[in-house]
């Protein structure tokens, strides 16, 4: 008969939490899947995190949880905005929608700028072992738009 101890016991499940816990970050390192501060491309400012999910189909969409520094104004609105999201609270608001996989990229989705309230056609991808996601909001082809790095927080 196996005996436990209660320290033989400790260290199982610390290495059960140790291997779950790497798991869980290999799974995010290679999705996007998580939540991300966003980085201002002109002024290298954090602006806001945004929690990006899968909606279990492998479509990920991603919503503004919170502003930072002078964006963090809980009843900003998206004045700009001309579609549904119209004077809508920002915080809370969906800004991606309909990003699927597309090899090690993420694309045929759109991103919001809320700032302007213009919608563009969006792409993503990883980099940094999964720690950094390189956004680019484009009008017409990719050439003609801009990119955001945005880093991984935990």
């Amino acid at each position: 008969m196996t005996r436990f101890t209660a320290s033989g016991f400790a260290r199982a499940a610390l290495a059960c939490t140790l291997f779950a816990s790497a798991t869980i970050a290999m799974a995010q390192s290679n999705s996007p899947a998580g939540l991300w501060q966003t980085i201002d491309d002109s002024t290298g400012q954090a602006k806001a995190l945004v929690q990006i999910i899968d909606d279990g189909s492998g479509t990920l969409s991603g919503k503004i949880v919170q502003g930072l520094g002078q964006n963090n104004q809980p009843e900003r609105r998206c004045t700009a905005c001309t579609d549904s999201r119209k004077d809508q609270l920002i915080k809370g608001m969906t800004i991606i929608t309909g990003m699927k996989p597309d090899g090690s990229n993420w694309d045929g989705g759109q991103i919001l700028d809320p700032e302007s309230g213009k919608l563009y056609k969006c792409k993503m991808h990883l980099e940094d072992g999964g720690q950094k996601l390189v956004v680019r909001g484009y009008m017409g082809v990719s050439l003609l738009g801009r990119s955001q790095t945005w880093v991984r927080q935990q």
